[in-house]
């Protein structure tokens, strides 16, 4: 099994190391969540497996084959990335953007096909955004306009989506709406899904797998359940907490400490 993978990693802008020699491999078929905190390198890593910056030192491979060495169209065949906050030309609709997802699949011999249309159709329906088809991007409310980002990353058909803090700028239940159609996605068609979040507790509650950043490199790794600790928030964000879980999901619930109003529980008052 090889999938997605880094070796010897590392990256730069200019003369700063945000990487270095990090070695990773991306689970087939789950998902997988990079924590870490601001500038520890998680979006940079995410854009070099995507092939979207190139390497200083040592190499992303898929399938064992170096990504860099693989034409850009077969690439993209297999790899979808959604960067943090798109951006839609004005007047775009939603049925233009998630048709851009099917360029990959276009020749000077091969244009728009049956499967092409399918492909879009599949992804319309996925997100739920069949009916705003016509409606243009910029007209759509965060939630949706999400959602309509997804969908072309959904018509691209590859098995594996990278996604850059795709929650960003949501309000809670837009944040909710979005992994839970992620989470979806990746039980019904077991899709490779790497993601950036912020919030700790959302990035325990969908992924099957964490990966915390910190220092240039991989600090710790594997199912929330067994890595999350009161050290690892220590040492990753230097941030005093303590470690509870989801009354509801059972997975790691992050209390950070800090100032704020606490409501002290009197006897007799329930």
């Amino acid at each position: 099994m090889h999938g997605l993978q880094a070796k010897e990693l590392t990256l730069s802008y200019g003369e700063a190391i945000v990487i270095d020699r990090l070695h990773l491999t991306i689970p087939k078929g789950k998902i997988t969540v990079f924590i870490g905190a601001n500038g520890c390198g998680k979006s940079t890593l995410l854009r070099a497996l995507a092939r979207l910056l190139k390497p200083t030192g040592g190499v992303v491979l898929l399938d064992g084959k170096e990504i860099a060495k693989q034409p850009t169209k077969e690439i993209a065949r297999r790899l979808a990335i959604l960067p943090q906050s798109p951006m839609a030309p004005e007047g775009l609709t939603v049925l233009q953007l998630v048709k851009q997802g099917r360029y990959p699949y276009q020749t000077w011999f091969k244009q728009w096909s049956d499967e092409d249309e399918r492909a879009v159709v599949r992804a319309l329906e996925a997100t739920g955004l069949a009916e705003f088809a016509e409606r243009p991007v910029d007209s759509l409310s965060g939630g949706q306009r999400q959602r309509a980002w997804i969908a072309m990353t959904l018509a691209q058909e590859t098995d594996i989506i990278l996604l850059d803090e795709p929650t960003t700028y949501l309000d809670l239940a837009h944040q909710i709406d979005i992994l839970d159609l992620l989470f979806e996605l990746n039980a019904t068609e077991q899709r490779t899904i790497v993601m950036v979040l912020h919030d700790l507790n959302l990035a325990c509650r969908y992924a099957h797998h964490l990966v915390a950043i910190r220092d240039k490199t991989v600090y710790a790794e594997g199912k929330p359940e067994d890595i999350i600790s009161r050290q690892l928030v220590k040492d990753v964000f230097q941030m005093d907490c303590q470690i509870s879980y989801d009354p509801i999901f059972g997975t790691p619930l992050c209390i950070p400490y800090g100032k704020g109003r606490r409501i002290l529980q009197k006897e007799g008052v329930s």
